[in-house]
C-alpha cells in the first residue's frame, strides 16, 4: 500500500482489478481478511473495512461458514462504474479542452487515433 489514499481503499480497489482483469472470476473465493492483512501488512480490521465496502456495493457476497465470493454480474458492474468514472475523469476534461482549442470532433477522434498508432 503506497499511495495517499486510505488503506480500506486500496485494498477494495486491488480486489476490484483482480475481478475486472480476470483474475477473480464470479463466484470464486476472494482472500480472507486474514490473508490479505498478513500479505499486506496491515490490520485485520483494514482489511474487512475494504472488503465490506465491495460487500455494501454488490460485488461481494458472504457464504456465511466458508468466505466471501465473487457476485454474478460483478465484474461487468466494476467495468460500467469505472468507464462512467473515466469519462467523468477524463473524456470530460478532454473534450472541454479542446473545445476551448477549437477542435471539433472529427479532429479530436483522428488525434486520439494517431496518438494510438504511435504507441
Amino acid at each position: 500500500m503506497d499511495d495517499d489514499r486510505p488503506i480500506f481503499v486500496q485494498i477494495a480497489e486491488l480486489i476490484e482489478n483482480s475481478i475486472i482483469d480476470g483474475t477473480l472470476a464470479e463466484e470464486t473465493q476472494v482472500p480472507s481478511t486474514n490473508e490479505l492483512a498478513a500479505f499486506h501488512r496491515i490490520n485485520p480490521a483494514t482489511a474487512a473495512k475494504g472488503i465490506n465496502r465491495l460487500v455494501d456495493d454488490g460485488i461481494l457476497y458472504k457464504r456465511r461458514g466458508i468466505g466471501m465470493f465473487v457476485a454474478t454480474g460483478a465484474r461487468e458492474t466494476l467495468r460500467e462504474r469505472r468507464r462512467l468514472d473515466f469519462a467523468t475523469q477524463y473524456v470530460r476534461p478532454l473534450v472541454d479542452e479542446a473545445r476551448k482549442l477549437g477542435i471539433g470532433t472529427e479532429e479530436l477522434k483522428k488525434l486520439i487515433e494517431t496518438w494510438e498508432e504511435q504507441r
